[in-house]
């Protein structure tokens, strides 16, 4: 009898996307987004009133996050897999594969991370881990590219290829949902999950600056799926001028969504906040919302 392998699907080709980013740092990485990200990240953590000594930054690219928690937190280690930039070779950093972190389990009291979380194969494991190196009642806050990121660019290259090639290749990675993110903390063991969602609109002089600005950021096709052909000039003429039409401001820039999925959880510990069980609420809902309850199978007036 055969043994049925348990490994998850290769989604993402995970060596191309290393050697995409050493192309983005050998242009000249565009690290704009990060750096929202950073800053973001680290005024979400300004608003929890306590103290953190010790934090694993997982895989962001950069050092964006380190320096923004460098008044909050006492030491950062970043877990990061290759390339890695000067800045961060400088710094405490560990090299490992996101799929499989060596940590050991109840020794963080922070784990943080930056658009880079989307890009592993096998999510839910990694949350696992980053739960299991969590000690009791340590925080996980990560940003993850959302589902709903460069849907401009996904409609414009699916018009094109339809209308040149008679038929559509995956081009731009289905990343996470956020409806789903709430559940997978859950499944991981993490207590109180929250998510949720800002849009970071980017206007350009035109789609090929968009293309460019991704190649910089290392942020083109690595779908293990991807078409292995180069792409076709009329494609790529076409995909330009829908974007164009549909796309377009009055000034003749064109816009393109990023969508920055947050995500947050504690590792659990007896005292956190825990849900009322059914029926042992103190007030009707009704009460609370000062409006009169309406029996079942009773309809309201009009």
């Amino acid at each position: 009898m055969t043994q049925q392998s348990t490994q998850s699907p290769a989604i993402f080709d995970r060596r191309l996307l290393q050697r995409r980013r050493r192309r983005a740092m050998a242009l000249g990485a565009a690290t704009f987004l990060l750096d929202h990200v950073a800053a973001d990240l680290a005024e979400r953590l300004s608003a929890v009133l306590r103290s953190f000594e010790l934090a694993a930054d997982l895989g962001t690219p950069t050092d964006a996050v380190r320096r923004a928690l460098a008044d909050r937190v006492a030491t950062v280690v970043a877990v990061a897999e290759p390339p890695l930039t000067e800045a961060m070779r400088a710094s405490p950093t560990v090299l490992a594969d996101l799929e499989a972190l060596p940590l050991r389990e109840g020794t963080l009291d922070l784990a943080v991370s930056a658009l880079s979380l989307q890009f592993v194969n096998d999510l839910p494991g990694t949350l696992v881990q980053i739960r299991r190196a969590l000690k009791p009642d340590g925080l996980f806050l990560a940003a993850l590219v959302g589902g709903a990121s460069l849907a401009e660019l996904r409609e414009a290259f699916a018009a094109a290829e339809i209308e040149i090639e008679g038929g559509l290749s995956p081009r731009v990675a289905p990343f996470v949902d956020v409806r789903d993110l709430g559940a997978l903390l859950q499944r991981a063991g993490f207590a109180l999950p929250v998510t949720d969602v800002d849009r970071v609109i980017v206007r350009y002089a035109s789609p090929l600056a968009l293309l460019q600005d991704l190649r910089r950021m290392g942020a083109t096709n690595v779908l293990a799926e991807r078409r292995r052909v180069p792409l076709r000039r009329a494609t790529l003429r076409r995909m330009m001028e829908f974007y164009g039409a549909r796309f377009a401001d009055p000034d003749g820039r064109v816009r393109a969504t990023f969508e920055i999925v947050w995500l947050a959880g504690w590792a659990p510990h007896p005292s956190q906040q825990k849900p009322l069980a059914p029926g042992s609420a103190k007030m009707r809902l009704a009460d609370a919302l000062k409006t009169r309850e309406i029996p079942a199978g009773e309809k309201t007036g009009r």
